[in-house]
């Protein structure tokens, strides 16, 4: 088949990848200039387990506060109708216990096993470093995670409830001055640099059945005949089928299509300082439950990531969340980064759905597939809903149930 993907980021990539794999004729049309530009850029780089990742689902980890010193979201600029609905039906999904956990859980499980397949069959070096300890500042941190581990451990995932000794057994870089009431080690958590592996993967696929177009923005998609209008041109270019993986954009395509989809994108920053003091640095990656803020080792870097915002694309970095993210970092691995020069602070946009899951697979129109809104875990969902996708469109079963993730929960 022909087969058109617009969008470039991490699940689009993977997703080129792996149509390409299955011998069919692949096209990525992606607005910047080259592949993991906008949401994939500078992300946390936490792999599964996921629920325990920062703003995985609502329900998960931190209550939503819109308020006060303690606010866990900010809302800069006013709130549109569209972004209040979306928080209505977040907040609804947190109340109700109803995001599709277990859904979602087992997804990442299955894409942490394809991404090291494909890593290990390429020799993809991506700066990946395993085992991750979600630090608990309080016994009220411990009390609100007893739901995600619960479906971790419905789901056979690893993990050891430990005290603040054994914590700093596995990480001994943690401040010993750091208040610590325990932490949950998940010893086959993995992390990396998902910027690395899309652009690593787009390079060995590049002209292997797969065409990247860069710097090329589809203004429509057509499904009767079935292809993409781009910018600036008028003619339909005649696709098979199309694959949307563009994040917020896939949410302006699709109403002209008679469809839609409630996603909101919700800012996130991440600052990449140098190593400074080996010894003084996270081994691999952890995550401060109450501040909902990772900090992970990359390579010779210290990547601390936070945040959540919803405001405009152009909107000013927020000081005070960097100033978070800097103090998380002290607080638990002083002297273990470089923050006085050669930082790397980004902001970029996490295209969530109400549920946090993401839709993969058919959008209901012929010859159009989803594989977008995976909001904070796209890196972690990226390889397994890229295979589970090609495997729906040559007709086959997945190896991962996609049950609670389709189009028609909306």
């Amino acid at each position: 088949m022909k087969i058109a993907i617009v969008g470039a980021g991490i699940v689009g990539v993977t997703t080129a990848y792996e149509l390409a794999s299955d011998g069919h004729e692949v096209t990525v049309f992606e607005q910047r200039s080259a592949a993991a530009e906008e949401a994939s850029f500078a992300t946390a780089g936490l792999l599964a387990p996921h629920l325990l990742s920062p703003w995985a689902l609502p329900g998960f980890g931190q209550p939503l506060r819109l308020m006060g010193a303690q606010a866990t979201l900010r809302v800069a600029g006013g709130l549109t109708r569209a972004n209040w609905s979306w928080l209505r039906r977040w907040r609804s999904t947190a109340r109700s216990n109803s995001a599709p956990a277990a859904a979602v859980e087992r997804l990442a499980q299955y894409s942490q096993a394809r991404l090291q397949a494909i890593a290990s069959q390429h020799e993809l070096d991506f700066e990946a470093s395993d085992g991750r300890l979600v630090l608990l500042r309080t016994e009220e941190d411990r009390a609100r995670l007893q739901p995600a581990l619960q479906v971790l451990r419905d789901s056979g995932v690893a993990l050891r409830e430990i005290d603040a000794d054994a914590a700093r057994q596995i990480e001994p870089g943690l401040s010993p001055e750091a208040p610590l009431a325990g932490a949950i080690h998940l010893p086959d958590a993995r992390a990396g640099n998902c910027r690395l592996f899309a652009q690593l993967l787009r390079q060995g696929i590049q002209g292997a059945g797969v065409q990247f177009v860069f710097n090329t923005r589809v203004d429509r998609v057509g499904t009767s005949p079935t292809g993409v209008v781009l910018q600036g041109e008028t003619d339909l270019r005649r696709f098979d089928a199309v694959v949307l993986c563009a994040g917020m954009a896939s949410a302006t395509l699709l109403p002209a299509l008679g469809l839609g989809l409630p996603m909101a994108a919700v800012y996130g920053y991440s600052v990449s300082a140098p190593l400074r003091e080996s010894t003084h640095a996270p081994r691999a990656s952890v995550v401060d439950a109450g501040q909902q803020i990772s900090i992970t080792r990359l390579g010779q870097r210290v990547r601390i990531a936070g945040g959540a915002e919803l405001a405009g694309a152009d909107a000013e970095h927020h000081t005070p969340t960097l100033q978070r993210l800097y103090r998380t970092l002290n607080d638990w691995f002083p002297g273990g980064a470089q923050l006085s020069s050669n930082l790397q602070i980004w902001r970029g946009a996490r295209t969530m759905l109400p549920d946090g899951a993401p839709v993969v697979g058919a959008s209901g129109v012929p010859g159009l597939w989803l594989n977008t809104g995976h909001g904070a875990g796209g890196w972690a969902l990226a390889c397994g809903s890229a295979r589970a996708l090609a495997d729906l469109i040559a007709q086959r079963e997945p190896e991962v149930s996609l049950d609670g993730l389709g189009m028609r929960r909306f």
